[in-house]
């Protein structure tokens, strides 16, 4: 990676002596870059947020820019990059500006409309000029907004981001609606089909009861024939009868 010369603009409280106005500028691309740097990584996408003490501008006019960014995205295996910068003018006033860089359009282009849109708190961005379509730079207008203001907006744009990368293929998606919505729409749908089968397709109808159990209009339903005592005796008497005639044949 390879540096430019220096130059006069003066840095913001630098946080290492070695950053000065004279050995700043000395620095590799990469240095810079991981002089002052914070990683987020979420669901396998890592971003990196730099931040660097010089006027942006100067910054883009580095030689092989756009190589040292994509080498440092690669070999770090960043998603992205936020370069946040910061600088005193000549009248000793901050300047913040930030740039975007990353060479997958969807994330770069949810990240850039997150930021474009934010409202809390509000950065105020101002689009600069860009020298590629991978690199999106701004000047922030709210420079109230440091880094660690900056983190949530970042995280609110990642999550952005996979919410749109959730949708199964081959099913429309609802313009703002959550995960967690579409979820609750399946199953109430899932519900709804359920609820809407009839009897015949949820369980087969039982088979229709033999006419010989003990339901209503069967023969049986009344119980068994009532014996009086009457009917015992003779009974008892014909057999008794029957028993004597084969014990005692009649004399002829």
């Amino acid at each position: 990676m390879r540096s430019t010369s220096t130059h006069s603009t003066r840095l913001a409280s630098s946080p290492s002596p070695l950053l000065t106005i004279t050995s700043y500028p000395s620095l590799t691309t990469e240095q810079m870059l991981r002089k002052d740097q914070k990683t987020i990584y979420r669901q396998g996408t890592k971003v990196a947020i730099s931040a660097v003490y010089m006027d942006l501008e100067v910054f883009l006019q580095r030689l092989d820019l756009l190589e040292d960014l994509s080498a440092f995205c690669h070999d770090h295996s960043y998603d992205a990059l936020i370069a946040m910068t910061i600088f005193f003018n000549t009248q000793n006033e901050p300047v913040r500006q930030l740039a975007v860089f990353c060479p997958h359009s969807a994330l770069r282009m949810t990240i850039c409309g997150v930021l474009e849109q934010s409202t809390s708190p509000p950065l105020k961005l101002t689009p600069i000029p860009s020298i590629s379509p991978d690199l999106q730079a701004y000047l922030q207008g709210n420079t109230q907004v440091s880094r660690k203001k900056f983190l949530p907006v970042l995280q609110e744009a990642l999550s952005a981001y996979f919410d749109s990368t959730k949708m199964p293929s081959g099913q429309p998606g609802v313009v703002g609606m959550s995960r967690e919505q579409e979820d609750k729409e399946l199953d109430k749908a899932s519900n709804s089909l359920i609820s809407g089968l009839s009897q015949d397709e949820e369980d087969p109808p039982l088979p229709p009861t033999p006419m010989n159990s003990l339901v209503d209009e069967c023969p049986l339903d009344q119980g068994l024939p009532k014996l009086s005592a009457e009917a015992v005796f003779e009974k008892c008497s014909q057999i008794s009868l029957s028993q004597c005639t084969r014990a005692c044949p009649s004399n002829k």
